[in-house]
């Protein structure tokens, strides 16, 4: 894959990540849990047949069975994701969700500072801060605002990142310690699995029509199964600081989504809070992909 190629690769990922917000306002009847079930199941059977045709099945079972407990640790973390992303848009706006979610790279960089002990440079430090006062200014308007539902939902969605960032400070540190390279694919699976078997309890009876099924598996399989398998494929070519940077237009699309799609206009405060996370973000991997060319 040429780096080009790679670009447009990640470009579509983005681009189907963003999807789910406004693919979600037109459920019909399923609510709270019960979405978060359908997807996760569905993105988990997804992943069975993908992963099965790509590796076959002999080999797919016999890395979920060999599963040490890095992978079962990091399919927590995805479980995490998977649940509190759901939820935390049956209960915010799209931008509010995804806004929030956006500084993941920033809070794995802090992880891996305090756990890891890797150094960061000025500008990480930076862009932390201006990320901070962005999320301050959404955070402290909803909470002047007196609106509990939306102040939830933003908190709901804050264990996206935070989990994330833990994720990737496991895999980090297995790569540096392990003396291997890992596929951690399937964690991505059992995740999947484990958030559909702790939803399903709290999402009985079933109240989603045959129209919301389809929307579900529409978000199950085109917006995780195949966009995970493609940000896989890219890693392998694009450094982590493009990919990250690349990332960032999931927020543009899915806002745009939600706003021309299902007349959600973001308020003033998510617009200006998510503008300062996102230059915080974009500037931090910019200037960390100039350093090497000015050396």
């Amino acid at each position: 894959m040429t780096h080009g190629r790679a670009v447009g690769v990640m470009v579509a990922a983005a681009l189907m990540w963003s999807i789910a917000g406004v693919v979600s306002r037109f459920l019909q009847s399923a609510q709270g849990f019960e979405v978060t079930f359908w997807r996760s199941a569905f993105n988990a059977l997804a992943l069975v047949l993908l992963l099965s045709w790509l590796r076959g099945p002999r080999e797919l079972w016999a890395s979920l069975r060999g599963a040490g407990r890095t992978m079962w640790w990091s399919g927590l973390c995805w479980c995490v994701m998977f649940t509190a992303f759901m939820l935390a848009i049956t209960l915010t706006t799209v931008a509010n969700v995804l806004v929030t979610m956006a500084v993941a790279p920033l809070f794995t960089a802090l992880a891996s500072w305090a756990l890891l002990r890797h150094r960061l440079p000025p500008r990480t430090w930076g862009a932390i801060a201006l990320a901070g006062i962005g999320i301050g200014w959404m955070y402290g308007t909803q909470m002047q605002g007196g609106d509990a539902r939306h102040w939830l939902g933003t908190a709901v969605a804050l264990a996206v990142p935070v989990a994330a960032a833990a994720n990737w400070t496991l895999l980090q540190h297995d790569r540096t310690h392990g003396g291997r390279a890992t596929d951690f694919m399937p964690a991505v699976l059992i995740g999947a699995v484990m958030s559909a078997l702790l939803t399903l309890p709290m999402s009985l009876p079933f109240s989603a029509t045959t129209h919301d099924l389809a929307l579900l598996g529409l978000l199950g399989v085109v917006q995780l199964a195949i966009p995970c398998l493609m940000a896989v494929a890219v890693a392998r070519v694009l450094p982590a600081p493009e990919i990250s940077l690349l990332g960032l237009l999931e927020v543009v699309f899915g806002v745009a989504w939600a706003w021309l799609g299902a007349n959600e206009a973001p308020s003033a405060a998510v617009l200006g809070g998510g503008l300062l996370v996102l230059l915080a973000l974009a500037g931090n991997e910019w200037l960390g992909m100039r350093k090497p060319r000015l050396g």
